[in-house]
């Protein structure tokens, strides 16, 4: 609902807060959609494979299990290549608030599935409409929050992905005691809150102000920028500052002849390299080894020793609580430490932690020495709390901020592709590595993990405290606004920037 705003002379959600804290916390949580989703199916599961009604009214062997699993990132691929497109020309919350209109259109398919065959296309559904929320999300909290919160936000975005996996560990542990199909359909019901509260959400919050102002809405755009950073504070120097930056990048970005054309994303060596950071986040991310214990939980455990399935649903419960508590974490650090050296310490512990589960498994998985069998578990709580830390709050964080306007939304499009073209891959095969090789699956995927580690030291770039605007000295060399650097201004620092200029360029454009 829309109405005309006198203060900003444009036409504004009715329902908007005034308090930038609040708008912030808002745009988090409906965004966290895609996060949350992944989360509880992944959880969910991981506790369904456990679950012997839903493994024999399916009559799943190794391939099926692999076929229903991995169908999601089916959906996922066609999503990247799509919907970045869609999110450049209807913005950044439309394209959102749709998304979430499919997941939750896929989860009542997947709960009614009668077969295997249904079951696999409501998850290709599925995974459409949570990688299309996954690629707009993501810039468009980039694009929104403002730079003090941006770290944070986009952080905890992806934290969500435990919120939602330890709700559906709890829910499927509670239905796990049922004898008929609804021990896995509530479960799968469920996972369609998220989608609806997100639906709720989405008319107190605001466009995008990078998207409005390149659409040339630029009192709507400046509107939005003292929402999120002033309480609505038009004559901010900050506000201003921040206006400015954009304004003078976007005017570089037009004259160099960028478009919003998927070729762009190819078009020049910077837009290449910054593509290719997002991707090698999606990819590194995915083979780091855990989708094993993210999706296939009970079959690592079945390896370790413990097959009661009362207990792996228990275990599973916990490790997402764990996981969760690692995550944030990791989220509270994430301006301190910096993306690459987050990224670069999470990878090196979670290899040393891999290459444990796999020598622990192989020494106890068929033995009966207890202390043995809670060793290697103990590894793979281990191992998912050094993932938590680094990988949970980089993946999300780290490719919207490298891909300049021009190319982020179809730049987040190629990141969702080769994510869920990295994870299909990973999630249908590694259950039949798991059955047919077990320990040296771990020895396999520790070795990837330290040409990963290497990938990162080397290539990677830091972003911490950059708007994204300033990140584009980082990559191409060249500030594109004699604006200083938005921190100091925001810190109150001594920057020589002339406060009447922006006044009178605020002046002269309207």
């Amino acid at each position: 609902m829309y109405g005309y705003n006198k203060l900003a002379g444009a036409w504004m959600p009715l329902w908007l807060p005034r308090s930038s804290f609040l708008i912030s916390v808002l745009l988090v949580l409906c965004s966290s959609i895609t996060s949350t989703t992944f989360g509880y199916d992944g959880s969910m599961i991981n506790g369904l494979n456990i679950l012997p009604s839903y493994i024999n009214y399916f009559h799943l062997t190794p391939a099926t299990t692999g076929l229903n699993t991995a169908s999601l990132w089916i959906g996922g691929c066609i999503a990247g290549v799509t919907w970045g497109k869609v999110t450049d020309v209807i913005g950044r919350r439309p394209a959102l608030f749709w998304a979430a209109v499919l997941t939750l259109i896929a989860v009542v398919l997947q709960t009614a599935a009668q077969n295997i065959a249904m079951f696999v296309i409501a998850r290709i559904i599925l995974g459409f409409g949570t990688s299309a929320s996954g690629l707009t999300g993501p810039a468009y909290l980039a694009e929104t929050l403002p730079l003090h919160w941006r770290g944070w936000g986009l952080g905890i975005f992806n934290d969500f992905y435990y919120v939602g996996g330890l709700i559906a560990a709890g829910i499927t542990y509670g239905t796990s005691f049922m004898a008929s199909t609804w021990a896995w359909r509530i479960p799968s019901l469920i996972q369609g809150i998220f989608s609806i509260l997100c639906i709720v959400i989405i008319p107190f919050i605001p466009e995008s102000p990078r998207w409005l102002l390149f659409h040339g809405r630029r009192e709507e755009a400046h509107h939005v920028l003292a929402q999120t950073y002033s309480d609505g504070d038009l004559a901010s120097h900050v506000v201003l500052a921040q206006l400015k930056e954009i304004e003078d990048t976007f005017e570089h970005e037009k004259n160099a002849g960028e478009t919003l054309s998927v070729r762009q994303i190819f078009r020049t060596r910077t837009a290449r390299k910054r593509v290719l950071l997002a991707v090698s986040a999606a990819v590194f991310s995915t083979i780091a080894g855990n989708v094993i214990a993210s999706y296939y939980l009970g079959s690592m455990l079945s390896n370790a020793g413990i097959t009661n399935t009362t207990k792996q649903l228990q275990i599973n419960i916990i490790l997402n609580a764990f996981c969760l508590v690692c995550s944030v974490f990791g989220t509270y650090f994430i301006d301190r430490w910096g993306r690459k050296m987050t990224a670069a310490i999470s990878t090196m512990l979670l290899t040393i932690f891999l290459f444990l589960v796999g020598a622990l498994t192989k020494v106890f998985g068929n033995s009966s020495n207890t202390s043995g069998v809670y060793g290697t578990v103990a590894m793979i709580f281990l191992f998912q709390g050094a993932y938590s830390i680094g990988w949970t709050p980089v993946l999300y964080l780290y490719p919207p901020e490298v891909l300049n306007y021009p190319i982020r939304a179809n730049g987040m499009g190629v990141f969702q592709f080769f994510l869920n073209g990295a994870a299909l891959l990973i999630v249908f095969t590694m259950p039949i590595a798991l059955n047919n090789i077990g320990w040296k699956t771990y020895m396999i995927n520790g070795a990837w993990d330290m040409v990963m580690l290497v990938a990162i030291l080397y290539y990677w770039i830091e972003t911490k405290g950059k708007t994204l605007e300033e990140i584009d000295e980082l990559i191409e060399g060249e500030r594109h606004s004699d604006i200083p650097d938005l921190e100091k201004i925001i810190r109150g620092d001594k920057v020589h920037f002339d406060h009447n200029a922006l006044e009178v360029e605020e002046e002269k454009q309207n």
